[in-house]
């Protein structure tokens, strides 16, 4: 079995250039979901669609896509910028399985200037930025945060992380699946 990576952070974190970075140095058996991908599949949103409806979907498309690979062998690194309060969903989802979560997330200043420089589709409006980078407040564990450091170098200390367990959420034990085991939000996307 390989074992399913999923590297978020706000947008702006880095997370597509670490990604790259991570896939140079695997070996062979790794695979690649790019999230923003998944957006355009949705040709003409359905009528009365509401983006939270339709990120949830998405997300909910990406992580069974994960599970297949998964279970076909390969290493899965899932690069998008999924909250901490959806990771209760992905661990249903994943029916038991354990997964790694890993959050790049530089200085907010950093990232919001990313944001806006981004060529395939700027942040411009910063409030519900600010919003979605603190919505990775209390994820220290599972967080890499160097405002200096090199892709190469938060790759390279993603991998050591990755090699020790140190990202690792464990399914909660079956009787107590449907008890909260994750950060939470007062959004209803499930």
């Amino acid at each position: 079995m390989g074992q399913i990576v999923i590297l978020s952070g706000p947008v702006g974190a880095g997370k597509s250039t670490v990604a790259r970075e991570l896939i140079a140095a695997s070996g062979e058996g790794t695979a690649y979901i790019e999230g923003d991908t998944f957006w355009s599949f949705i040709a003409k949103p359905a009528t009365g669609q509401s983006y939270p409806k339709a990120f949830t979907m998405i997300m909910r498309a990406m992580t069974a896509t994960a599970r297949h690979f998964e279970r076909d062998g390969y290493e899965v690194l899932l690069d998008f910028s999924i909250p901490p309060w959806y990771l209760e969903a992905i661990s249903k989802l994943l029916q038991g399985k354990s997964f790694s979560y890993v959050v790049l997330r530089p200085s907010e200043e950093v990232c919001a200037a990313r944001a806006a420089a981004r060529p395939e589709g700027t942040i411009a409006d910063y409030e519900p930025y600010a919003e979605l980078y603190r919505a990775f407040d209390g994820m220290e564990r599972h967080t890499l945060a160097d405002d200096a450091a090199t892709p190469a170098a938060m790759a390279a200390r993603m991998r050591e992380g990755l090699r020790a367990g140190a990202f690792v959420i464990e399914p909660a034990p079956q009787a107590d699946r449907q008890a909260p085991r994750f950060p939470s939000s007062n959004r209803d996307f499930d």
